[in-house]
C-alpha cells in the first residue's frame, strides 16, 4: 500500500502536501509547529487536519506491520499461498487481515482440532463436497473410526467431522464478512434488568430494544455502565434462523446422504462459534464507536472552555460555597495575586447573613473588588442569593457570575498546588482556582487533569489512555494558538507548549527563578535539556514582553526575523512600533504581498502570517470569544415561567443536547430537537461550551429540579 497516496485520497489532500506533512512528523516536529510555521510545505493544513492525518498515518502503518506479521506467521506454518498473500496485502482494514488470519491462528484444543488429529478431515471434506459414498454416510464413516482418539463408532466419527465443518464454516473470512454485515444490518441491541424490582438510574433500559444500526452513542455508554454495575443484561439479538439460512446458502448444495449432516454442521458453526464471536465483536464495535464520539465531544467542549475570553482587569472576590464548614473566600488582584482570604457563613447551619454581608463590604472596599465569582457546587444557590442581596443593598456597581467548579478540589489537593502555595490551606487554593478561572481560564485549567474538568459524558467510562491523549492534544493546540509569556507562565502551562516536556517546563521556571526574567528568546537555549529541536518547535509560541527584541513578543518565529525586519524597513517603521500596538496599515505600506514574498525569498502564506502579526502583535484569539455573562440579581427556579426569554452560557454539550446556565443553580437542557429550525446532526454543530445563547423556557419541573429550554422561540 502506498500510504501517502492512500492518505491523500482519504483526506482529500494533495499527495505532495501529505508527503511533506508525514516527513515533518517523522522528523519530530510537533503538530502546532507544523500548522503554524510550515504552511508552504503542507499547503496550509491546520492543526485539526494534521491531527487527523497523524492518527490515520498511525493506523495505516500499524496495518502494514500487521500484514507483514501475519504473512510471516502463516508462511512459517507452510500454508501461505500466492493468492492468500495477495488478499492480505490488498486488505485496507485490520479487521480484514484478522479475518484472513483466523483459520491459521494458533488456538487452544478445540473439538475440531481433536477431530483433525484423529484423521477425520477427509470425512469432513466429503461432507462439505457432499460426495455420495456407497452405503451412505454411516458406512463412509466406518472407515474413519479411531477408538484411541475417542471416536470409536461411526456416529462419533461423523460428529467429529461435523465439528471440523462447523469450524471451517465459522472461520471462513468471506462467511464472517457476510454474516457480520447481516448482523450489523438486522440485529437489535436489547437489555433487561437483572432485578426488575430494584430502583436504579437504568430503569429506561429494563426492557429495551433498538436496531443496532440506529442506537445512539449515549445509550450504548449507559447500557455498558449498567451491565458493568451488574444492573443490566445486554445482548445483540439476531434472527438466528435467517442467519443460518444465509450461511447455508453460501455452500454448494446437493441432495445426498451427507446433506442433513452438513445442514446441522452449518447451524452449529453459526450458533456455537460464529454468533457468540460476532456478538462480542459488535458489542466491542459499538463501545469503540460510542467512546470515540464521546471523546470527540469532550474534546470539542474542552476546546470551547479553554478558549473562553479572559476577564481582564477583574479584581476578584471568589467564593467557594459550603454548608457546615462555611463559604471559603479568596480575594485576588488583576494578576491573580492573593490579597485576602477567610471564611463566611451565609448558609445553614450558622446562617450568618448579616456577618457575611459586613465581611463582603469590608473586603470589597479594602481591596477595590469589582467582580464576585461563586462556585456552582454545594450551597451555591443560597450563597448566590446573599451575594445578590448584598449587591442590591450596598454595591450596585459590582457584578457577579457563577463558574463551574469541576476539578477545583482535584487541583487544590494536588502536589502541584502544594508546590505553588505551600503555606495555604487546600480550601483557600480551591477558592483561588475559581477566581482565576474567570481571570484567565486557560492558565488555570491546564493545572487540572482534563478528565476532571467536567465537560463531557461518561468520562470515567471511557478509554482513559485515549481520552488523555485526545484531551492533551486539545490543550496543546489551544495553548499554542494563544501563546505563552515565558516570564509569567506556570510550569503546567509551559508543559503544553510545542516541543516542551514537563521536565523542560520545570527547568524553564527554575532558570527564570535563578537568573531573572528572560530578555531574549535565544536565552532559552541555555535552559537544561532544551536543545535545538525543542527550541525550533517552541520558540514561536513563547513570548517575551519588554525584552531586547520587540519581535520576541510576537508569534513571528526567530527563523523569520530577517524577513520581518525587512518588512518593517520597507514599511518605513522601526521594530519599536510593535511595543506601541503594531503597524495597522502595514499592508498598504509594503504593497503586493505576492511580489514582496518573491523578492524576500519567503513563502506567501508565511509572509501573510508575519504581516498579520506585525499589524497587531501578540493578539489573543480568545478576544473573539463571547463575553462572560454577569448577573446583578439572582433568579430561582421558582422565578422561571414557560415562554420567558433568558440569556445564558453553554456549560456542556452532549449527544442529546446542550446544558445552559441561565442564572439559577440548575443548568437547563436544550434538547437537540429544540436547538434549531433546521435538522441538527449533533448539538456541537450548533453550540459550543462558553457560547452565550438566547433561550426560552419550555418547562420547569420543580420536584425533579429540571429545566427544559429551547433555542427557537415558540418551538
Amino acid at each position: 500500500m502506498d500510504i501517502v497516496s492512500t492518505l491523500a485520497e482519504e483526506l482529500g489532500l494533495k499527495p505532495e502536501a501529505v508527503s511533506a506533512a508525514v516527513g515533518l512528523i517523522d522528523e519530530g516536529n510537533t503538530i502546532p509547529f507544523i500548522a503554524r510555521y510550515r504552511k508552504e510545505a503542507t499547503g496550509g493544513m491546520d492543526d485539526v487536519a494534521l491531527r487527523a492525518l497523524e492518527e490515520r498515518l498511525g493506523y495505516l502503518r500499524n496495518l502494514e506491520q500487521r500484514k507483514r506479521d501475519v504473512i510471516l506467521l502463516i508462511k512459517v506454518q507452510g500454508k501461505l499461498t500466492p493468492e492468500l498473500e495477495a488478499e492480505i496485502n490488498a486488505a485496507t482494514q485490520l479487521q480484514r487481515v484478522e479475518d484472513l488470519y483466523k483459520p491459521y491462528r494458533k488456538k487452544r484444543q478445540t473439538r475440531a482440532q481433536k477431530a483433525r488429529e484423529a484423521g477425520l478431515e477427509p470425512l469432513a471434506n466429503m461432507m462439505i463436497m457432499q460426495i455420495s459414498p456407497k452405503g451412505g454416510a454411516l458406512a463412509a464413516a466406518e472407515g474413519y473410526v479411531n477408538a484411541e482418539a475417542g471416536f470409536d463408532t461411526a456416529e462419533k466419527a461423523l460428529a467429529g467431522a461435523q465439528d471440523i465443518v462447523a469450524e471451517t464454516v465459522a472461520e471462513d473470512p468471506e462467511n464472517v464478512a457476510d454474516l457480520r454485515a447481516f448482523t450489523e444490518a438486522t440485529a437489535d441491541v436489547s437489555s433487561v434488568a437483572v432485578d426488575a424490582a430494584e430502583k436504579t438510574p437504568y430503569e429506561p433500559y429494563y426492557d429495551y430494544a433498538e436496531p443496532l444500526r440506529k442506537v445512539p452513542n449515549h445509550r450504548v455508554l449507559a447500557m455498558d455502565r449498567g451491565e458493568r454495575e451488574g444492573k443490566l443484561r445486554v445482548r445483540v439479538a439476531v434472527d438466528q434462523t435467517a442467519a443460518v439460512a444465509r450461511l447455508g446458502a453460501r455452500w454448494p448444495r446437493r441432495q445426498g446422504p451427507f446433506a442433513p449432516y452438513l445442514d446441522a454442521a452449518v447451524a452449529d458453526g453459526y450458533k456455537r462459534l460464529m454468533a457468540p464471536s460476532l456478538e462480542r465483536e459488535e458489542r466491542a464495535r459499538l463501545t469503540v464507536r460510542a467512546q470515540t464520539e464521546a471523546i470527540k465531544v469532550f474534546a470539542k467542549n474542552l476546546e470551547g472552555l479553554l478558549s473562553a475570553r479572559p476577564v481582564r482587569g477583574a479584581r476578584v472576590l471568589a467564593l467557594d460555597p459550603g454548608y457546615r464548614t462555611g463559604c471559603k473566600v479568596a480575594v485576588m488582584d488583576e494578576t491573580g495575586k492573593l490579597l485576602d482570604h477567610g471564611v463566611v457563613y451565609p448558609t445553614k447551619p450558622r446562617h450568618d447573613v448579616a456577618g457575611t454581608k459586613r465581611e463582603l463590604a469590608r473586603l470589597v472596599k479594602k481591596d477595590q473588588v469589582n467582580t464576585i465569582v461563586i462556585g456552582n457546587g454545594t450551597a451555591s444557590r443560597e450563597t448566590e442569593e446573599v451575594v445578590s442581596e448584598f449587591i442590591g443593598e450596598s454595591a450596585p456597581d459590582l457584578r457577579y457570575t457563577i463558574v463551574n467548579e469541576a476539578g477545583a478540589s482535584v487541583y487544590s489537593a494536588s502536589e502541584l498546588a502544594s508546590q505553588e502555595y505551600p503555606d495555604l490551606d487546600v480550601t483557600v487554593r480551591g477558592a483561588m482556582s475559581l477566581g482565576r478561572r474567570l481571570q484567565d481560564p486557560l492558565a488555570e485549567l491546564v493545572k487540572i487533569p482534563p478528565q476532571s474538568i467536567g465537560v463531557g459524558q461518561y468520562q470515567h467510562d471511557l478509554d482513559q489512555a485515549e481520552l488523555s491523549r485526545a484531551l492533551g492534544n486539545v490543550v496543546e493546540d489551544v495553548v499554542n494558538r494563544v501563546g505563552v509569556d515565558v516570564n509569567t507562565a506556570s510550569a503546567s502551562l509551559l508543559g503544553y507548549v510545542s516541543g516542551i516536556t514537563p521536565a523542560v517546563a520545570r527547568n524553564i521556571v527554575a532558570y527564570r527563578e535563578q537568573n531573572g526574567a528572560f530578555t531574549d528568546r535565544r536565552q532559552l537555549l541555555k535552559v537544561p535539556k532544551l536543545g535545538p529541536k525543542a527550541y525550533l518547535n517552541a520558540a514561536g509560541f513563547l513570548r517575551i514582553t519588554g525584552g531586547k527584541n520587540p519581535l520576541d513578543a510576537t508569534s513571528v518565529h526567530p527563523e523569520s526575523y530577517p524577513v520581518a525586519t525587512e518588512v518593517l524597513r520597507r514599511a518605513g517603521v522601526g521594530a519599536g512600533e510593535l511595543s506601541r500596538g503594531g503597524v495597522p496599515d502595514i499592508e498598504r505600506r509594503v504593497g503586493s504581498v505576492g511580489t514582496l514574498a518573491s523578492e524576500l525569498g519567503c513563502g506567501t502564506l508565511t509572509l501573510v502570517d508575519i504581516i498579520n502579526e506585525l499589524k497587531k502583535p501578540g493578539r489573543d484569539p480568545r478576544d473573539d470569544a463571547p463575553e462572560v455573562v454577569f448577573s446583578r440579581a439572582a433568579l430561582t427556579m421558582e422565578d422561571l415561567e414557560p415562554g420567558m426569554e433568558l440569556r445564558g452560557t453553554v456549560r456542556n454539550v452532549v449527544d442529546f443536547g446542550a446544558f445552559v446556565d441561565v442564572g439559577v443553580h440548575q443548568d437547563g437542557l436544550v434538547h437537540i430537537s429544540k436547538m434549531s429550525n433546521r435538522f441538527v446532526k449533533h448539538p456541537s454543530d450548533v453550540a459550543r461550551v462558553g457560547d452565550t445563547v438566547t433561550v426560552w423556557v419550555e418547562k420547569v419541573d420543580l420536584q425533579r429540579k429540571k429545566i427544559s429550554l429551547s433555542m427557537v422561540q415558540g418551538k
